[in-house]
């Protein structure tokens, strides 16, 4: 059986996978694969916004990032759960897409949301491989790894994709949730400021991407974190070409 998309990612809520690995996304679309951008909630509980403004941008934001699937699951904003039930929507969308590679939230997050998401998808990867799983719904399938993309939080990363010529497309889809963020229409969307809406905020997403970009010699990058060591069967390969761009 073979995969359906190459590249599934998911967040807790919309805007998560443009913060955090939007790039990556496009990056992989232009190169030929087929990618997918799942959220687990509708982004109710936010301060702005509502759940419908946020599908509209969730959605002009998937066209940007040229995602083949995008969809919004049902996970309570702000309440997501570890249940078996849960687990079980998630193990569902995995056996349906069959991606090859997962990317979601790191669980070291000040949102408990991003914590829960990233701890279900660790499960639900693992245990949608079990062939007599019960209540998973169609044919076993278990992707080859699930990555972690990296947020508000100084983590080492495992490794870091250059992303620079997707950079700008990347702010684009981020900007497309314009409820959220700082930009020219957000007061059409109430007064009340949050964290993400200063002006600032879109300011430290490019200097992670540039300082990221700058430990591999690339103008941005975005940075993955895997919990299990990587094999490389050709070392001259994976980093001789690295290491000739990365020297001053």
């Amino acid at each position: 059986m073979a995969a359906i998309i190459d590249f599934l990612a998911f967040g807790a809520h919309p805007d998560d996978i443009e913060l955090g690995c939007a790039g990556t996304l496009i990056k992989l679309a232009q190169q030929g694969y087929r990618t997918a951008a799942i959220t687990l909630t509708r982004g109710e509980a936010g301060t702005r916004g509502t759940p419908e403004i946020r599908e509209q941008e969730f959605a002009a934001a998937a066209a940007i990032m040229q995602v083949a699937v995008h969809r919004r699951l049902d996970m309570p904003d702000a309440a997501i759960e570890e249940t078996y039930d849960n687990k079980l929507k998630l193990v569902r969308v995995i056996r349906e897409l069959r991606p090859r590679v997962i990317a979601t939230v790191h669980w070291e997050s000040r949102h408990p949301d991003h914590i829960h998401t990233s701890n279900l998808m660790r499960d639900a990867a693992m245990i949608s491989g079990l062939k007599n799983l019960n209540g998973g719904k169609g044919e076993p399938w278990r992707p080859n790894r699930v990555l972690y993309f990296l947020e508000r939080y100084e983590l080492p990363p495992s490794f870091i994709v250059d992303i620079s010529a997707a950079f700008e497309q990347k702010m684009r889809a981020v900007r497309m949730h314009e409820s959220q963020f700082h930009g020219p229409q957000m007061a059409k969307y109430g007064g009340d400021q949050t964290s993400i809406s200063r002006p600032e905020f879109l300011d430290v997403i490019e200097i992670k991407n540039r300082r990221w970009g700058a430990m591999i010699g690339a103008k941005y990058g975005e940075a993955f974190v895997v919990r299990e060591l990587v094999r490389i069967d050709d070392p001259v390969a994976a980093f001789g070409e690295w290491c000739q761009e990365a020297m001053p």
